[in-house]
């Protein structure tokens, strides 16, 4: 006498069908958030402005030259007679804004010298650009 059973045994499967486009979904998603996040690829064309903005302020202009020549509203000064000059001036604005008009064949340098005075003085600087046509 055969007593046993034909019993099939049931296995646990993972359906993984759905897998397949749950990691294409996830590789799309961060294909397109890391082009985003590099700053890098975007090329900058300075120092051409696409609208332009007056300031109704106060201001003192600051002009540097392609020689290095330095003027402070119209008189000519040195890079070392820059801060004195600049902590004068300011001392009688209320709002002071110095308003930088450098040459575009200077170096970017020539332009982050000059910042930094302006940064220690904690003072405003607009860096004038060339108006569209």
């Amino acid at each position: 006498m055969n007593l046993k059973r034909n019993r099939k045994r049931f296995e646990a499967e993972v359906g993984a069908s759905s897998m397949s486009d749950i990691m294409f979904f996830l590789m799309l998603f961060f294909l397109i958030v890391s082009t985003m996040v590099n700053p890098s690829v975007i090329k900058l064309m300075l120092p051409k402005a696409s609208s332009s903005n007056t300031v109704n302020k106060q201001k003192i202009i600051l002009e540097m030259s392609l020689d290095k020549q330095y003027s402070l509203n119209g008189q000519r000064i040195t890079f070392e007679e820059i801060e004195p000059r600049l902590t004068a001036g300011v001392a009688r604005v209320e709002e002071p804004t110095v308003v930088l008009r450098i040459d575009n064949g200077l170096s970017v340098q020539d332009l982050v010298d000059v910042l930094a005075i302006g940064n220690k003085l904690k003072v405003k600087m607009i860096m004038a650009t060339q108006a569209p046509k």
